[in-house]
């Protein structure tokens, strides 16, 4: 049986994500096939929740403007009754609407939690949770914080399974893709060529100073933007660090990419986490050069040859 009130509620989290896309200047056909897999899926005269539970999400995609992408949202909201792009969207623009979501914090307690910590992310307020300065924070007791990391830990948990399955940790961009579309960021972001958005977070003028850039390869979908957390202005970081999210089907992530500051690749590039395939990367790189350059100059030492000889 057909329960509309499930789908309006599944095309709700949808619209709100065009709405956020539209916020960030995101590409406007990606806003709109948001917006059209909303509108057919209100209009679907049967459940999706029941169509999913029976054949999975191959049965969505008979949604009209549905593709694999946007079934693998629709599957994610009807299993966690979240969606990762939308969390990450609201993250961006209403932080402190998003920590409200979390058991026993409120409006008050959020503004708290975002002033103090300078948490934005779900994530980032687990990692309060686990170093233990979520305990210091005033308002919240043993008992408050034992339950926000139990929240935490359910929900977080589910999007980690859900991010990298079994046998998908090979699934996610290679660091030579990556390392492309940081440069690509920055350099756009240096000519001025990017749209700008003005973040909420350590933004009181409400200045629109934050260069994005959105992008698509090998079937992936990039946004890139410098990173506006509280360690980054701490340590004067903001214009280096760059994070950068991607998501394609059912996998969604983020990375960050930073410059290495000493060493034999000091002033490189490099994407945290994956250190050793950027080394080998430049390894590569640097290899190609030197077998390049010894075939050039091979080639000019016969030249010089034929020319003496008589």
């Amino acid at each position: 049986m057909n329960d509309p009130r499930a789908n309006d509620a599944i095309a709700a989290q949808l619209d709100r994500v065009a709405d956020l896309l539209e916020a960030q200047d995101a590409n406007p056909f990606r806003i709109a096939s948001y917006r059209r897999a909303a509108r057919h899926l209100r209009e679907w005269d049967r459940s999706a929740v029941d169509r999913y539970r029976a054949a999975g999400t191959t049965a969505l995609r008979d949604i009209e403007g549905v593709g694999d992408a946007l079934a693998a949202t629709i599957a994610e909201i009807i299993d966690t009754g979240r969606c990762t792009l939308l969390d990450r969207l609201e993250s961006e623009a209403e932080p402190e609407r998003l920590l409200q979501r979390l058991p026993g914090v409120g409006a008050k307690l959020a503004h708290r939690l975002h002033d103090e910590l300078g948490s934005m992310t779900l994530e980032e307020l687990e990692q309060a949770a686990h170093d233990g300065r979520l305990a210091h924070i005033e308002g919240i007791g043993a008992k408050k914080a034992e339950t926000i990391r139990a929240a935490l830990a359910g929900m977080l948990g589910t999007r980690a399974r859900r991010r990298t399955p079994p046998g998908s940790l090979a699934d996610r961009p290679s660091v030579e893709t990556l390392l492309a579309i940081d440069a690509e960021y920055r350099t756009r972001a240096q000519r001025g060529e990017l749209p700008t958005i003005a973040p909420r977070r350590f933004n009181p003028e409400h200045r629109r100073w934050l260069p994005i850039h959105h992008c698509a390869r090998d079937g992936w979908q990039f946004t890139a933007l410098f990173s506006n957390t509280k360690r980054a202005h701490e340590l004067g970081r903001t214009g280096d660090w760059v994070v950068i999210y991607y998501h394609r089907n059912r996998h969604e992530d983020q990375c960050t990419v930073v410059t290495i500051p000493s060493g034999s690749w000091a002033g490189r590039r490099i994407v945290r986490g994956r250190e050793d395939e950027c080394r080998a990367l430049f390894a590569q790189r640097a290899a190609r050069v030197t077998a390049t350059d010894s075939a050039r100059s091979a080639a000019e030492s016969a030249s010089s040859t034929d020319e003496i000889l008589p």
